[in-house]
């Protein structure tokens, strides 16, 4: 299916779909795009780990991967649309991954705000959810969240509804929620921002397990630098330093990602 408008332009983020387009079409296609970049930026652990998107104008329904697909054979109409008690809305011949399904309701049901949820195993995001001091504010990347990750202690293999209160408890308001020992969490409002966040954290893991390599003394930011470099980063907060008045982190990259799919990965769209 063809999504572009009639000038053959994708249609800009975060407006009204466009016409011949339901505003689910529209979810549907950014939730497999971000699939398939997650796939083509090597951040997938087999068909494990799993990305979700709140069914638009739904509290209690939520798309979410087909279990036993590989990342790059998500598409917009593969996608399951699941309730928060696991069960399938529509009719699939594919199953819910249980772990997958646990931790994203917790999510989606505690936070209204937590529209796209995206759960990660990679290499850097497990590394650094086993330190003990988790992320420090090394980088610009890393200082973009101070004071926005939460830390859940490992409790096995997301397999019980009683986890997901804590589970929620621990994401608090915050963006970020390092899983200690097991992997990363990050919440956006769109797939667009939760992507964005992602890409981020996924830097500031690496730059971290290269600084500590290293073996000398990490250097540190001056005080109020990384609570100054978080304000404007993710945000809805007018922001005066920006001509726009807003951060572009979260939204303004995802035209371009959306052609890099396009480029990487066609049949997305499907």
């Amino acid at each position: 299916m063809n999504d572009m408008d009639e000038t053959g332009s994708l249609p800009r983020r975060g407006s009204e779909p466009p016409p011949g387009m339901t505003s689910e079409r529209l979810a549907r296609v950014d939730l497999a795009a971000c699939y398939r970049l997650v796939a083509h930026f090597g951040w997938t652990d087999l068909i494990y780990t799993h990305i979700s998107m709140r069914v638009p104008g739904s509290h209690d329904q939520f798309l979410l991967n087909p279990f036993g697909l590989a990342f790059d054979e998500i598409t917009a109409s593969n996608l399951l649309k699941v309730d928060l008690e696991g069960t399938l809305v529509e009719p699939s011949e594919h199953e819910v991954h249980k772990a997958g399904f646990v931790i994203h309701s917790a999510i989606h049901a505690m936070r209204e705000d937590a529209n796209c949820v995206l759960h990660l195993h990679t290499r850097a995001g497990m590394a650094v959810s086993a330190l003990e001091e988790g992320l420090l504010p090394l980088t610009q990347h890393a200082m973009l969240f101070h004071g926005r990750i939460g830390y859940h202690e490992s409790e096995g293999l997301a397999l019980s509804l009683d986890e997901r209160a804590r589970l929620a408890r621990d994401l608090g308001d915050n963006i970020v929620l390092m899983l200690r020992n097991h992997g990363t969490l990050v919440v956006g409002k769109t797939v667009a921002e939760a992507f964005s966040i992602m890409w981020h954290l996924e830097k500031a893991c690496q730059a971290q397990l290269d600084i500590l390599a290293c073996g000398r003394q990490p250097r540190l930011p001056p005080a109020g630098i990384a609570r100054e470099i978080a304000r404007l980063g993710f945000s809805d907060a007018r922001l005066d330093e920006y001509s726009t008045g807003k951060s572009p982190l979260g939204h303004k990259e995802w035209p371009a990602m959306l052609r890099l799919a396009d480029r990487v990965a066609p049949g997305f769209r499907d």
